[in-house]
């Protein structure tokens, strides 16, 4: 076997690492590699073998201070060579002084802790149906895009520009709405379909309520009642609204960092992406 190659991803390999993910269960959104490769077009690697991509990582830069690291697979048959590690090293210098955080699957969080990465708390996948009526709500517009900014960098506590912009775009498997009181906008959600039904986030919000509302009127506005939403463990309020609602926990990640952690705001009710952040 040659040595592996470690290279930047194009466009058409961040679409076939989400093929990747789908078979592993991920279920990726429909328009999720543009969004992604659009992100950081520096920040997505594969390792090749004899001219075949044998593993995949993003760590995507999403500011001067911070970074997001997902994605990480390595096909079956190519594990257990050091080819998947040295693909993460390699991948990881691109976030250079950078905290890096990530939603680690149970049977990886160990090798991530070996790595440096610090649990903070969990992640629930919650899976359901949104069968009430959807409250009134409006589609967001360009002339929204500071205030979702700024609602956004409160609700995480890091700036992410390049992901916000490609993220919250209006197009057929992607709408995102607003929450507006008096004028001023007080939380978004964003809806994408995905290989199995729609995921919705980023949730954000000021209480569970008003987080329910926006997930109904996201969902509705793609036409779609299944719905999945990855929640924090620290808005239960709205993890409770979700049960009371029939909802149920498929799985949960641990969110870990290397350095310093952002601190996230009592806004944010569900995160927009296990990959990304």
């Amino acid at each position: 076997m040659s040595a592996p190659i470690y290279r930047t991803a194009t466009l058409p390999d961040v679409t076939r690492m989400l093929d990747w993910a789908a078979k592993e269960g991920w279920n990726p959104g429909l328009a999720d590699a543009l969004a992604f490769h659009a992100t950081d077009p520096d920040g997505l690697f594969v390792a090749e073998v004899e001219g075949e991509i044998v593993a995949a990582i993003s760590v995507v830069n999403h500011s001067a201070s911070f970074a997001f690291l997902g994605l990480y697979i390595c096909r079956p048959a190519y594990r257990g060579r050091g080819i998947g590690y040295a693909l993460w090293t390699h991948a990881l210098a691109h976030a250079g002084g950078r905290t890096v955080g990530l939603d680690g699957v149970p049977a990886q969080q160990a090798n991530y802790a070996a790595s440096g990465f610090v649990l903070t708390g969990q992640t629930r996948r919650y899976c359901g149906e949104l069968t009430a009526p959807a409250p009134t709500g409006r589609a967001a517009t360009d002339q929204d895009a500071t205030a979702i900014a700024q609602l956004d960098q409160e609700a995480n506590g890091f700036e992410r520009p390049s992901f916000l912009r490609a993220w919250v775009a209006q197009d057929s498997t992607r709408k995102t709405v607003v929450l507006a009181e008096a004028g001023k906008i007080t939380g978004f959600a964003t809806a994408r379909l995905c290989r199995e039904g729609c995921k919705i986030g980023p949730i954000v919000a000021p209480d569970a309520d008003q987080a329910l509302g926006l997930a109904h009127q996201a969902a509705s506005h793609l036409g779609q009642t299944e719905v999945i939403i990855d929640v924090p463990d620290h808005a239960r309020a709205f993890a409770s609204r979700l049960s009371a609602h029939g909802f149920e926990v498929s799985f949960e990640t641990a969110r870990m960092y290397k350095g310093p952690a952002p601190t996230p705001g009592t806004n944010l009710q569900a995160i927009a992406t296990m990959e990304l952040g």
